[in-house]
């Protein structure tokens, strides 16, 4: 039986709802746990750049579905059918694929997390079965994909992936898109205008073809800022980031004179 938590986040998503998550590169099942708690949409794992393995991830989807109210996302490591699988079978309600270049990138990422006739993705719902259903019909139904827009080809041809059938919407990765269009380094004020139309472009590829536009974000104000230009989800990043701010934060002040 598909859980509440997933097939309202499905809802509010598909429907370009707004919805703000929260981003987890550490295997720490409690504080992610924790985190799940405090009201967010959805809680992010990320499982190419973050520090977090198979059984960290598995771990990490159900601590968030300990809290009840967040939806577990996955950042696969790789645009491949076993990754995807390999996240939504151990519970992911929506994958974030990474490197997305073309319009077949992004049907290939479609076919690997849906299941015959409509995609590839191998029956074997291990943990998933417990939280989107068992049955493949049901699975597909709640089961999110978003195309990360982080490269020059991506960005070149997000019009023609933001088309691809059973896609549910474009995720862009700020640091690597920066780069992508001839950033020195991320934030780099000399390309910002460039960065800005690009983001532009993206959030209007999506809105075109009535799907959501997803960006990944420094923290709250800077999401709420996009959420205020045309995306519909917003990421505020990440726990071990915050985790050191904080902690800076107060060593600054218990050494203040």
């Amino acid at each position: 039986m598909t859980s509440t938590v997933a097939t309202e986040f499905a809802r509010k998503i598909r429907n370009r709802e707004v919805a703000v998550g929260y981003w987890v590169v550490l295997d720490s099942p409690v504080s992610t746990e924790r985190i799940a708690r405090l009201g967010y949409d959805y809680v992010a794992l990320d499982a190419q750049h973050g520090l977090i393995g198979y059984n960290g991830m598995l771990t990490g989807l159900m601590a968030i579905d300990a809290s009840q109210q967040a939806a577990g996302v996955v950042r696969v490591e790789a645009n491949n059918a076993t990754a995807i699988g390999k996240a939504l079978d151990a519970g992911a309600v929506a994958v974030i694929v990474p490197l997305v270049n073309t319009a077949q990138d992004a049907r290939d990422a479609v076919q690997a997390a849906k299941y015959p006739p409509h995609g590839i993705r191998s029956y074997g719902p291990m943990r998933s079965a417990l939280r989107v259903g068992p049955v493949p019909a049901e699975a597909d139904a709640t089961t999110l994909v978003f195309a990360m827009i982080e490269t020059p080809g991506g960005l070149a041809n997000v019009e023609e992936i933001a088309a691809v059938e059973g896609l549910d919407g474009l995720y862009v990765g700020p640091s690597d898109l920066a780069l992508a269009i001839g950033a020195a380094y991320p934030g780099d004020p000399a390309i910002k205008d460039e960065f800005e139309a690009a983001l532009k472009r993206v959030s209007a590829a999506a809105q075109k073809e009535g799907i959501a536009a997803g960006i990944h974000n420094a923290n709250g104000e800077l999401a709420n800022q996009r959420l205020g230009e045309g995306y519909t989800f917003a990421t505020v990043a990440s726990d071990l980031t915050h985790l050191e701010a904080t902690a800076a934060q107060h060593l600054q002040r218990a050494q203040a004179r």
